[in-house]
């Protein structure tokens, strides 16, 4: 799902006060890594699905030259089943990272600690969501 003018806010229940960078230390990066480090390296360049997409041949090592042989088959198949929209990232549930989507759908993020994210919760002309969840909330009768 791909949004614009909207700001997904961190989750509820991140469980930072101030955004952190994403670490790894085993194999492969995973894909709030690459996420983060696409995203923050290049904001507002990619939209949802240049994303996804950019984030997959990544994390899948897809080598240069099958990329080149095959993007719209690799596209084709990355699209031919749904994903998550990134209220489910590891950015904005535990990480402390905003996301927003401009007019025309690309995306930046900012740490829930700058004077931006404080501006796009406050604003009153785009959307807002929030985060998901980690953990679902425990019924009040329990």
């Amino acid at each position: 799902m791909s949004y614009k003018n909207t700001f997904i806010k961190v989750s509820p229940d991140c469980p930072v006060t101030s955004s952190i960078v994403p670490q790894y230390n085993r194999g492969s990066k995973p894909v709030h890594v690459i996420q983060y480090e696409l995203l923050s390296r290049e904001p507002y360049r990619y939209t949802h699905e240049q994303l996804l997409f950019e984030v997959h041949i990544r994390h899948k090592n897809i080598p240069a030259e099958e990329l080149e042989k095959n993007r719209q088959q690799i596209w084709n198949a990355l699209f031919s089943k749904s994903h998550a929209c990134l209220r489910a990232s590891q950015l904005p549930k535990k990480y402390g990272f905003g996301i927003h989507y401009d007019a025309e759908g690309r995306i930046a993020i900012y740490g829930m600690e700058t004077p931006e994210y404080e501006r796009f919760v406050q604003s009153s002309e785009i959307a807002l969501l929030n985060g998901m969840r980690s953990r679902r909330e425990q019924a009040s009768w329990l």
